[in-house]
């Protein structure tokens, strides 16, 4: 497979972000390509956050909410899914399906023995890792949710919002990620907006952010549909673990309406945390969150 690897210079001043990454490169099925994977805390831990993020961001965005993890004396894994951050990234638009980066998942669950884990997701890190309980001895490995702007795509036709992302990412192959993300999160300075670009030295290192809007499972025949219905039942009937949810209520892509049905959907959800000012990367506000969701995991 044709891929590239984003120089390490590019990311030698990140602002808040000084973990350092595990390389993982004997995935089954993913030979040949090197994952990147933040890992912190004991491997003993009582807890293991699994933090997983979506497109166009990589494990970055969750740098206000790692120190409050890792505080609680928990450990944090943070993988970049190929494609994105430091791992590799595929040349290939048509390899970024939806069970490529489901299977990656379950396979570097599985690499690192990971259990106790409180499941953390937002955009695309919750249309796949929504989906993890599914997968054959994965179900008993999740035991707490952190849940953030995000939903599971079942082939119902999208909202106007998310058609309007489509249709703007789909119109910039070299998509102004830095841009993008300011945009909801007006607050960053310059120094984390670049390394938001670090990633993507020019748009050949874009294949997975074109390539995401276009597999969001928008039609009932596309990959995903059926083991995301399947979760949504999970989550329903099935789910015993503690949840907590946050949304950025100035999201216009997973609005309010979204926030709503998942709300109503995972069973013993308590009331959301709404950030009322917070956009679509609401983990720009992530210490308020992890300190938030962390008081609820203790009271329940």
């Amino acid at each position: 497979m044709d891929f590239l690897r984003t120089p390490d210079a590019r990311f030698a001043s990140l602002p808040g972000f000084d973990y350092q990454p595990d390389y993982i490169s004997d995935l089954p099925g993913y030979d040949g390509l090197r994952a990147a994977v933040i890992d912190e805390g004991p491997a003993d831990a009582a807890h293991v956050y699994l933090c997983l993020h979506g497109q166009p961001t990589w494990s970055y965005l969750y740098r206000h909410m790692i120190p409050v993890f890792l505080s609680s004396g928990a450990r944090v894994v943070a993988p970049d899914l190929l494609g994105f951050g430091r791992s590799d990234k595929p040349l290939d638009e048509e390899v970024y399906g939806f069970d490529f980066h489901r299977q990656f998942l379950i396979r570097l669950i599985e690499r690192l023995d990971l259990s106790q884990i409180t499941l953390v997701v937002q955009d695309w890190g919750g249309l796949l890792g929504l989906t993890l309980p599914i997968a054959a001895g994965m179900a008993e490995r999740i035991d707490r949710l952190l849940i953030m702007n995000t939903t599971l795509a079942t082939g119902h036709p999208p909202s106007a919002g998310f058609l309007a992302w489509r249709t703007y990412a789909g119109a910039r192959p070299d998509l102004d990620i830095g841009a993008l993300i300011k945009r909801s999160a007006p607050h960053l300075t310059p120094d984390e907006i670049a390394a938001y670009d670090a990633p993507f030295p020019d748009q050949t290192y874009k294949a997975g952010v074109r390539a995401f809007p276009k597999r969001v499972m928008t039609e009932p025949h596309m990959d995903g549909v059926e083991v995301s219905l399947a979760a949504r039942t999970f989550w329903a009937e099935q789910w015993r673990g503690k949840s907590f949810m946050a949304w950025g209520a100035a999201d216009p892509v997973f609005g309010l309406d979204v926030m709503e049905d998942m709300y109503q959907l995972i069973r013993g959800c308590p009331a959301p945390l709404v950030i009322h000012n917070g956009g679509h990367f609401v983990q720009e506000w992530g210490e308020e969150i992890a300190k938030a969701a962390l008081s609820a995991f203790e009271r329940t």
